[in-house]
């Protein structure tokens, strides 16, 4: 299910030419630990042994793309490179670095394999919000929302085996913090990845339209962890989900919305703007409300250590950060309340995005992802990304406001916070 794939070995069969899948292991990667490196490994372990029964080489060259992929270019006699999409500053990096590496007359396909829309098809420009987007996307949903054609066996054998992968080495030689332990509900890989797909569609979409803001309530599709690494891909997801549009309207209409539209708002905000991590990102009118009320004083002062254990006098959030601490995966309403609580307990708006930030990429398996500085986290929560002003208060100004008293007239807090003691 991975365009980029398909098309890489479409233009291969063409040319009646083997077909190589590599994969760059970097040594570090911004806040990645041992958690997002054990999942993304052990999913690779599935896709090397799927290419092996597809007859196409899988290597994992080890280093930047940059200081690998050349040499394994030349060294193969390979004709053409074909690589996959990313709107964030990183990875954008990357495949300008291979571009200028690469010998001159090896053409370089990049194919957004992640959206079901093409980023820079969907929108030529940044979007507002999603009112702006939404109708984009939904037009040209006929052409793109597609079965995918099958990726065959490869007819046309590669000359040079693939090196055997020494996973453990692979593993081991990684520069990350090991101290954020690897979770144990989420198993990595696309089988298991869709084993939860379905789990949602027998079990939780009935209640997804209804319940998915309510944490006590087992509504969620919990589907993010695979679809950020690609283990699952999203048009596959929307793919089954759909199937039961006659039955739950509702829900899968939400379903769409969240993992096609405001997903994609999400990807077209961080590819239009540089400024996607940082408050020079945020709309004109949330720059000067938020610096107007910088000096304001704080209700509560935590510093960042404080918050990463959870010892604040809150224990709705306390529980929310150690969710996301121990699972790796904060519950999508509490996330919201999560980063708007950090704005008015740190001492500026630009150290409230760095902590939310950095603890959001540390912990959350689906950190470092467009969902997650843009969507309905960090910049939205702290910044006002794609909302729009409320009434001025204190710390906020026009940012929309959140509260303990307003969580417990959505949803039983004190069952949550017994779920996640101290």
């Amino acid at each position: 299910d991975n365009w980029a794939f398909l098309y890489a070995q479409r233009l291969a069969l063409k040319q009646e030419l083997p077909l190589y899948v590599c994969f760059c292991l970097v040594p570090k990667f911004l806040e990645a630990t041992i958690r997002h490196y054990g999942f993304m490994l052990r999913g690779l372990q599935e896709v090397a042994e799927e290419c092996a029964e597809l007859n196409i080489a899988f290597h994992l060259l080890r280093g930047y793309a940059k200081d690998v992929l050349p040499a394994f270019v030349v060294e193969h006699g390979v004709g053409g490179l074909v690589t996959d999409f990313s709107p964030l500053r990183l990875p954008r990096q990357w495949v300008q670095d291979v571009r200028e590496r690469l010998p001159e007359d090896v053409p370089f396909a990049q194919v957004d394999a992640h959206n079901i829309v093409p980023c820079w098809i969907a929108s030529p420009k940044q979007e507002y919000s999603a009112s702006t987007i939404r109708g984009k996307i939904h037009a040209q949903l006929p052409e793109f929302l597609t079965e995918f054609p099958p990726v065959v066996r490869h007819p046309y054998p590669h000359s040079c085996p693939a090196e055997p992968i020494a996973w453990e080495a692979c593993y081991s030689s990684l520069e990350v913090d090991r101290t954020v332990k690897e979770v144990e509900w989420a198993a990595p890989g696309t089988a298991a990845g869709l084993a939860v797909l379905q789990s949602f569609i027998k079990k939780r979409l009935k209640y997804f339209g209804s319940h998915r803001n309510n944490p006590n309530k087992a509504a969620l599709s919990n589907l993010s962890p695979w679809l950020h690494f690609g283990q699952v891909s999203t048009q596959r997801a929307i793919l089954e989900v759909q199937k039961h549009q006659h039955k739950y309207k509702k829900s899968v209409d939400v379903f769409v919305e969240e993992a096609v539209v405001r997903r994609e708002l999400a990807e077209n905000f961080c590819y239009y703007n540089e400024n996607y991590d940082s408050l020079q990102g945020a709309y004109e009118w949330a720059q000067t409300t938020l610096k107007l009320h910088a000096k304001d004083k704080r209700p509560f002062l935590y510093t960042l250590q404080e918050l990463e254990q959870g010892t604040t006098h809150d224990p709705l959030w306390n529980a929310a950060q150690l969710q996301m601490v121990r699972e790796g995966k904060m519950h999508g309403f509490l996330r919201m309340y999560w980063a708007k609580k950090i704005l008015e307990w740190t001492r500026s708006p630009e150290e409230a995005l760095q902590f939310a930030i950095y603890l959001n990429d540390r912990y959350e398996l689906d950190g470092r992802d467009p969902n997650g500085y843009v969507g309905k986290r960090c910049l939205w929560s702290i910044c006002g990304i794609h909302d729009h002003g409320w009434t001025e208060r204190a710390v906020f100004g026009k940012i929309r406001y959140m509260n303990y008293a307003g969580c417990k007239r959505k949803f039983d807090v004190g069952q949550f916070e017994r779920r996640y003691p101290p």
